[in-house]
């Protein structure tokens, strides 16, 4: 953070920095280290392009952060001056998307530049086709243009309220934002309650920064948010599923849930995993565990390289409000009992987050499997091990062991199995013993004999 403190001492004045008197700390190049050779080439590609087209075009957001942090940016996003259908004729490889926010993505392959034009306070316009505001002050539609310092106030955190500027290579810090990373701090722009009745996604952006990057969120912007929880629930389930991937699967999702928790939010996310964790009275086996490790494990493996699924991470999330409602069905074997249980649960589920059914099938599946494996007997080992959701399966029957539950080392025995020879496969069968037979149901007297 050295870099960061010569910065610092140079915006409160300690070498010199052009300002305007209501402007931005302008932060020439030879102040800061930012150089073109961090910034994705296509995104190079779009600032150019802009600027050759006679616009205006900054680098914004997380990517100024994250470079100045020593960070490799997952994503560059860039601000500009041109209307959105004015970049989308710059652009073939472009489309437009967005009502609420009408933004361009130009596409290069599997990464993709999403531009922004530069907004303005939506109080500035008069036309409702523009901005419209709900009366609890939610922003239903927010597509008033304005300049980049306009824009820079619109921003969430001081920390992504700085642009880069390839006409110059410099750093405009509208906010602050060099000083809150020195403090490592997230601070909301502006008045905080007003900020989250605007758009009460950005609390779940306050933690989810806060999280990543370890820095704390300020005292003023993060009061509030402890009792505007509720504000979530009228957000699209669609939209928060998108924040739910990018609290839980960016590989900080044990950090991330802990933060939700303390901030009271977790139960406006997963309703009823929150209330099984509340609730929970078991000794030896902890509700919370089983999550916590679900997103531990996820952690690792992102931290490792390794793909993660959605599907799993959520089939762990609701594993034990599906052990509750299989608790309340009766009179019903216990496959068919499972696929109601899944259904009555996901469908709980999907009216606080969506849950498209690539995810919600293969969800259906692994609690399936959780039935299946333990019925090792005959062919039934070398049919399930085929399985196409084996592994995923397998993982889970670990999860549940090492967070308490005690499956009669099942894992233990899966794990051998799996890279067994042919004739210790049969071998390890043959040890389990014959299936139980199915008790008969006594034979109901013969009326005709006592006739």
């Amino acid at each position: 953070m050295g870099f960061i403190s010569k910065l610092v001492n140079m915006v409160k004045g300690d070498q010199p920095a052009a300002a305007a008197p209501t402007g931005p700390n302008v932060i020439t190049r030879d102040h800061h280290d930012i150089s073109r050779r961090d910034i994705s080439d296509n995104a190079l590609k779009v600032l150019y392009r802009l600027k050759d087209a006679g616009y205006q075009g900054f680098l914004v957001g997380g990517g100024v952060r994250d470079i100045l942090l020593g960070k490799q940016p997952k994503d560059f996003d860039i601000a500009t001056d041109a209307h959105p259908e004015q970049v989308h004729k710059l652009f073939r490889n472009s489309i437009l998307i967005g009502r609420r926010f009408r933004l361009v993505h130009v596409r290069f392959g599997r990464e993709i530049i999403e531009v922004a034009t530069f907004r303005a306070s939506h109080h500035t316009s008069e036309n409702s086709n523009q901005a419209k505001q709900a009366e609890n002050g939610m922003l239903l539609r927010d597509n008033v243009y304005g300049t980049v310092d306009d824009d820079a106030m619109r921003r969430d955190f001081t920390i992504n309220a700085m642009y880069y500027n390839i006409n110059g290579f410099t750093i405009h810090d509208f906010a602050g934002g060099i000083e809150d990373i020195e403090k490592r701090s997230i601070r909301m722009i502006g008045e905080p309650q007003a900020r989250y009745r605007e758009d009460p996604v950005r609390m779940l952006r306050a933690i989810r920064f806060a999280a990543k990057l370890d820095f704390e969120i300020d005292p003023d912007t993060a009061e509030p948010i402890h009792t505007l929880g509720h504000l979530l629930e009228p957000i699209p389930a669609a939209r928060m599923f998108e924040e739910i991937l990018k609290l839980l699967l960016s590989g900080n999702g044990e950090q991330t849930y802990y933060l939700l928790r303390d901030y009271d939010l977790f139960k406006f996310l997963f309703p009823a995993t929150d209330a099984a964790i509340e609730n929970d009275e078991t000794e030896d086996f902890q509700v919370e565990d089983f999550v916590v490790l679900a997103l531990r494990n996820s952690d690792e493996r992102i931290a490792q390289g390794k793909s993660v699924t959605p599907a799993y991470l959520l089939a762990a999330l609701l594993w034990h409000p599906l052990q509750q409602r299989l608790a309340q069905i009766r009179n019903m074997p216990p496959i068919p009992a499972m696929h109601q249980a899944a259904q009555d649960v996901i469908l709980q589920q999907v009216k606080r987050t969506s849950i498209p059914r690539r995810f919600s099938t293969p969800m259906k599946e692994i609690w399936d499997m959780q039935l299946r494996l333990p019925r090792r007997h005959g062919n039934r080992a070398a049919e399930l091990v085929d399985n196409k959701r084996f592994r995923a399966a397998y993982d889970f029957i670990l999860l549940r062991e090492a967070s308490g539950e005690d499956l009669e080392n099942l894992g233990e025995w899966w794990t051998e199995y799996q890279f067994a020879s042919g004739e210790r496969r049969e071998q390890m069968t043959k040890e389990l013993g014959k299936a139980a037979p199915k008790k008969r149901a006594p034979k109901k007297p013969n009326e005709s004999a006592d006739g």
